[in-house]
């Protein structure tokens, strides 16, 4: 697997492409999730991948968007998780996660890390260190739940309600 980690004026052409379209197939065809995923925070992410070095009909394998916290809020948040149908099991979407907890601690050392998932990926998520702080909740008629991180030093968000009212629209699931 060649695993890439690039901001958005990194992407190329073909990998913001790729990507797109792994988003599109998984959350909107195969879960049916009715969203604009073009919601206007790709440009302040970062973008977590793998490719399949053989390319093949789906060659982006894994993918998760890690976005910057503010201010007001500065929790890390790990969302779009997505691996492909045929990784999925393998492995892969722990390599994913992994992946994405070191570049958090590189880039954002001692912020906490959150993520939002379907209820049923929540031991998928505590393996890493996560724990439920919230829900579940309704999102696209599935329960899910939020779940953070913290890493060494910390620091504990003041808001720790959410709002779930949607400027953003949570995608954290693992198939």
């Amino acid at each position: 697997m060649n695993w890439k980690t690039l901001e958005f004026d990194q992407l190329t052409p073909r990998d913001l492409y790729l990507i797109m379209r792994a988003r599109s197939a998984v959350f909107v065809v195969e879960q049916a999730h009715v969203c604009l995923d073009a919601d206007g925070r790709d440009e302040q992410a970062l973008h977590l991948f793998a490719m399949q070095e053989s390319g093949g009909p789906m060659p982006l394998i894994a993918y998760a968007r890690l976005l910057p916290g503010d201010a007001e809020d500065p929790e890390v948040m790990i969302d779009k998780v997505l691996t492909s149908p045929t990784r999925r099991g393998d492995g892969t979407a722990e390599q994913l996660i992994e992946h994405a907890l070191r570049v958090i601690a590189q880039r954002w050392a001692g912020i906490t890390v959150r993520v939002s998932a379907p209820v049923g990926l929540k031991s998928f998520y505590e393996q890493f260190g996560f724990r439920k702080t919230e829900g579940p909740f309704l999102e696209y008629g599935v329960a899910y739940i939020g779940l953070t991180r913290r890493q060494r030093g910390a620091q504990v968000s003041s808001g720790s309600a959410r709002n779930h009212g949607l400027s953003l629209v949570s995608t954290y699931e693992l198939l």
